[in-house]
């Protein structure tokens, strides 16, 4: 403590000359009617020590009020940047449940059209390797769900079921080699088998005569028991005809996006 006065002690003296004026200036007030020489000298040495004193205390009034306001400014801040992330969050959701429930009324109006009772599904998994084109399902055995039923999206044909377990099931794609749907060109009528080939599909056994053209639907045929007659399987993207073959070269793209495929509907019964 002494140390702290020595060092400051001509700050301290002046401070308590300064104090002990203003308090005689104040008693000399209220005793007499003019101002001496004494007074005014007092006035004139006191004035810059109270104008600084002054601006001191008006300094750290308002550092101290914009330091409250900007710790209060910051917590609201913080408050409104959570309330807009949850509220982000859930027009998030609430989109995501808009766009299923579109999806879910396309494939209802599908079904409609097929008159076929069907099971609601998700893919909950995906084998697009170089061996197997495959999806898994949510519904299985449990649900109903045997092998060989068909599986459409609302957009077409999707696949048949190769393999069930009781809360699951494994769906063939049309696009799998091994996959063959027996098909119909709508406008002409004429016949085919559509195989698959990785991301696009072939229709096999299309005579060279046959009046096939770029842009022609495919829908299933109803032969081999497995999708119902009318559903659309693709486009015909590629016709090459060989004078030397018998059967022409037709590439088809798929009527289902199956890189955005959530959703499909396994045909459980028969036509109504």
């Amino acid at each position: 403590m002494r140390e702290l006065f020595n060092r400051y002690r001509f700050f301290f003296l002046a401070v308590a000359l300064l104090l002990s004026s203003l308090l005689l200036y104040s008693y000399s007030l209220r005793n007499k009617g003019a101002t001496t020489f004494f007074e005014r000298a007092i006035l004139t040495f006191a004035a810059p020590f109270q104008a600084g004193l002054d601006g001191s205390v008006k300094f750290f009034k308002d550092g101290w009020g914009d330091y409250v306001w900007l710790v209060d400014a910051r917590r609201q801040n913080r408050k409104l940047l959570q309330e807009n992330l949850r509220l982000t969050a859930e027009l998030q959701q609430v989109e995501e449940i808009r766009l299923q429930n579109e999806r879910l009324r396309n494939l209802l109006d599908f079904i409609d059209d097929v008159d076929r009772a069907a099971l609601p599904a998700q893919i909950i998994g995906e084998d697009a390797s170089n061996w197997a084109r495959t999806v898994t399902i949510n519904k299985g055995s449990r649900s109903g769900l045997r092998d060989g039923l068909p599986v459409v999206a609302a957009g077409g044909v999707v696949g048949r079921i190769i393999k069930t377990a009781p809360g699951s099931a494994r769906v063939l794609l049309v696009t799998d080699a091994s996959s063959n749907v027996a098909a119909l060109v709508q406008r002409t009528r004429s016949r085919g088998v559509l195989q698959g080939r990785g991301a696009k599909l072939t229709l096999k056994y299309a005579l060279r005569d046959a009046d096939i053209a770029v842009g022609d639907l495919l829908v299933t045929s109803g032969m081999g028991g497995v999708f119902p007659k009318g559903l659309s399987l693709g486009k015909v993207e590629i016709v090459e005809r060989d004078e030397l073959d018998l059967f022409q070269r037709i590439q088809v793209a798929s009527a289902v996006d199956f890189s955005h495929l959530e959703e499909v509907m396994v045909l459980v019964g028969e036509e109504l």
